[in-house]
């Protein structure tokens, strides 16, 4: 028996507009939008619904609503690569353009990721280009 991963939850002052703003960077869909909760998932998700195992079906994303404010650095973070026939640094101007900002954690002046924070401060990595 293997879990299947559900979710990532994400708490937030304004989780409506935070949700928005994930599924305009991602590209995804937001499904469920309740003053408790709004989820977003991948186009393709809802496509194969249905098609697809429990346990082959991908995770979306729950935004929640909290009262404080983010403190601190995140101890887990997104890691999202482009593909080799996309440009990079496009992709982190538009995500900029959106909102995101450019940050320094702490990452190496070698490193062939670019870390970003989303308009909550919460941080994600844009690594280098892959094929898979």
């Amino acid at each position: 028996m293997a879990l299947r991963w559900y979710s990532n939850v994400v708490e937030s002052t304004d989780h409506r507009k935070l949700a928005r703003w994930w599924a305009e960077a991602l590209g995804w869909e937001v499904v469920f939008d309740l003053d408790s909760e709004v989820v977003v998932v991948p186009p393709w998700a809802l496509e194969l619904s249905g098609r697809l195992d429990f346990h082959q079906v991908p995770p979306g994303m729950v935004f929640v609503p909290v009262d404080h404010e983010k403190s601190g650095k995140n101890r887990l973070h997104w890691d999202f690569a482009p593909h080799t026939s996309d440009d990079r640094d496009a992709e982190i101007a538009r995500l900029v353009d959106l909102g995101a900002t450019v940050i320094d954690v702490g990452q190496p002046a070698e490193a062939t990721w670019t870390v970003l924070a989303d308009p909550d401060g919460n941080e994600f990595c844009v690594l280098s280009a892959r094929d898979q």
